[in-house]
């Protein structure tokens, strides 16, 4: 049983294009940082609306200067791509990745995602089936490249393409981002990590819980997303949150954090609130840092991995920052 966590980071694909600082060439000194601090893996957000770096560019441009560093969509909304054309990109990425490719996919939050799914030409109501059945075809090209058709109940098709075999056999892992209770089934049943946001980790544990209830003989990596900011100051920390909110979200902190995990305070007070989700079973924790301005995300990525090397673990495949659990 492993009880130290990979600890991954957001790349700021959205927070480049809001915050002061930015050049293209940051975003992949941020990768190459990353990796050299000893963080286990690098992700990044999807969004058709709001301006950001298209994640998959961004994780074949992080995978042209890194080598160990896992890469991840955290999470990844395959409405807003055409199917086969997603599937091959995929495959593609993780063969020139040597495999370091981890896909985590999610349906969209209603209301929220309501614009984007309008401009993808895809309808809101039935998209976790389209969802499911989008991933079950790309595992038919990824691990069948001569499957000749595909066909589901809300994805069909007569003649399928022959992709490059990506670099993991069967492909990448597939990973799902939601918290509800249809969520937890579907990922217990056909996904092979989980990625939630909670606030508490009595629900982070109670969602592992059904996991595993249904999940059987199935392993699933049990992920947590982690908005996090190194501030001592209680008042200025929630003052900076609330400015990183409103650029991220257009809304205020005291109603994200009902639903989303923020986490803040100095290094020792960060790890005991993270130490709780790694108690709850979390195994990876991603965090997304809570700066806009590209010095600030810098310093909060030297800062974090400090006080990650401080809590006395280490990530995957190096001496390096971890959460200690």
């Amino acid at each position: 049983m492993i009880t130290t966590p990979d600890i991954g980071v957001y790349l700021p694909t959205r927070e480049a294009m809001v915050g002061e600082g930015w050049t293209p060439r940051r975003l992949i000194d941020f990768a190459v940082r990353a990796e050299r601090l000893g963080y286990a893996s690098a992700w990044v957000t999807d969004s058709l609306a709001s301006t950001r770096v298209e994640p998959l560019s961004m994780l074949a441009a992080a995978a042209s200067v890194t080598s160990r560093l896992r890469l991840g969509t955290g999470a990844l909304i395959p409405a807003y791509r055409d199917p086969l054309n997603a599937a091959h990109t995929l495959a593609s990425l993780d063969l020139l990745s040597r495999g370091r490719l981890i896909v985590t996919v999610g349906g969209g939050f209603p209301r929220a995602a309501d614009r984007e799914f309008a401009m993808a030409g895809v309808p809101m109501k039935g998209r976790f089936a389209w969802l499911d059945e989008v991933v079950a075809l790309w595992r038919t090209l990824w691990s069948r490249p001569r499957a000749g058709s595909f066909h589901g109940r809300v994805v069909s098709y007569d003649d399928l393409p022959e992709l490059p075999p990506p670099h993991t056999p069967g492909g990448p892992p597939v990973w799902l981002a939601g918290a509800t209770p249809s969520a937890l089934r579907r990922t217990a049943r056909l996904y092979d990590g989980w990625l939630p946001y909670p606030p508490d980790p009595a629900e982070f544990a109670d969602g592992l819980a059904v996991i595993g209830e249904y999940a059987g003989e199935r392993e699933v990596t049990p992920a947590l997303m982690a908005t996090v900011l190194v501030e001592p100051s209680p008042g200025r920390a929630r003052e900076r949150l609330d400015a990183y909110c409103d650029a991220f979200y257009g809304r205020p902190l005291s109603y994200l954090e009902t639903f989303q995990l923020y986490v803040t305070g100095t290094e020792e007070q960060v790890v005991e609130r993270l130490r709780a989700f790694v108690d709850a079973g979390a195994r990876h924790i991603l965090l997304r840092l809570a700066a806009l301005d590209a010095d600030d995300q810098f310093d909060q990525l030297e800062r974090l991995a400090f006080l990650l090397e401080e809590a006395g673990g280490r990530t995957e495949g190096t001496p390096s920052p971890n959460v200690k659990a």
